[in-house]
């Protein structure tokens, strides 16, 4: 099988190109045979790109367990470029089919390559049921916004380090097309992201488990954050959770709606604008191709 290891701010997958191979018989287990780092290619995942009866190309993405996701950000960012530079479509801006509809992706082209791309993530869901969010009180059609955070989840997995990170007790939560829970800190370096990402992905809060985000708001157009992707782990970067951000700090008064997020892998530029619609900004690098045995 040939592949193309591609990422966006550090959020690395490996690509197959279903235009020119066939698709695999079970994704789901190539999945997690690839984004080994150890015995595989490595990488957060496996998106195929597809042949699409409504866009340029289908994306579909499969976690590094293997459960497929809707969407990623800096995904579908290097599905367009490969969509461009490989010839399938070439043309900007591109049509990507996502499991959050069809998305519009604007390519920045140096020497012939796409180096850039902004991607129109779409308008955000704030309602809880279609995030979704099953929290004792809240009504399915109201917003997860500032919402006490120990009302719903256990204070002992945050005993110990939560003053030390200067943690707040409200969150907020989006959904991007997948489901994100924003948590606010003084210095999001110190989160023990590794412990206390695993229990708030699968808490029963949250029917089909979520993305968590530590974010550390500097001033009204600057942020740093780092996440836990759900089916994933800790990744350099989230498109999705990125975009989840923008509109939840946005929303509590924490920045403005347009933000530079600084994220382990490389920064990420977000707009929501006045439409509606969030836009984000990034690189999208191709990094080698290969072949691995079937």
């Amino acid at each position: 099988m040939q592949f193309t290891k591609m990422q966006g701010a550090g959020n690395d997958y490996v690509y197959v190109d279903c235009f020119a191979h066939p698709m695999p018989a079970d994704p789901a287990k190539l999945a997690m045979r690839v984004a080994d780092r150890h015995y595989g290619i490595g990488g957060d995942g496996l998106i195929l790109i597809c042949p699409s009866d409504k866009a340029d190309a289908r994306m579909r993405m499969f976690n590094a367990d293997g459960s497929e996701s809707e969407m990623c950000g800096n995904g579908v960012r290097c599905v367009a470029k490969y969509v461009h530079d490989h010839g399938i479509a070439k043309k900007t801006p591109l049509k990507i089919e996502t499991g959050n509809g069809v998305l519009d992706i604007g390519l920045e082209i140096v020497d012939g390559k796409a180096a850039r791309a902004t991607v129109d993530m779409g308008r955000p869901i704030l309602e809880a049921a279609k995030i979704p969010v099953a929290m004792k009180g809240i009504a399915a059609d109201a917003r997860v916004v500032d919402v006490p955070l120990f009302d719903h989840v256990s204070p002992e997995a945050f005993a110990g380090w939560s003053t030390q990170v200067g943690l707040e007790s409200k969150v907020t939560c989006v959904s991007m097309g997948n489901p994100h829970l924003m948590i606010y800190v003084g210095n999001v370096a110190a989160v023990p992201l590794e412990t206390i990402g695993p229990i708030l992905e699968n808490a029963p809060i949250f029917p089909r488990r979520i993305n968590v985000h530590f974010v550390e708001v500097h001033n009204a157009g600057e942020l740093t954050m780092r996440t836990w992707e759900r089916g994933s782990g800790i990744t350099l970067a989230c498109g999705t959770g990125a975009s989840a951000v923008c509109v939840a700090g946005a929303l509590t008064g924490r920045h403005s709606r347009k933000v530079l997020a600084h994220l382990p892998g490389g920064d990420l530029e977000l707009r929501w604008a006045e439409d509606d619609h969030v836009f984000m900004t990034g690189p999208a690098v191709e990094v080698f191709q290969g072949e691995i045995a079937d």
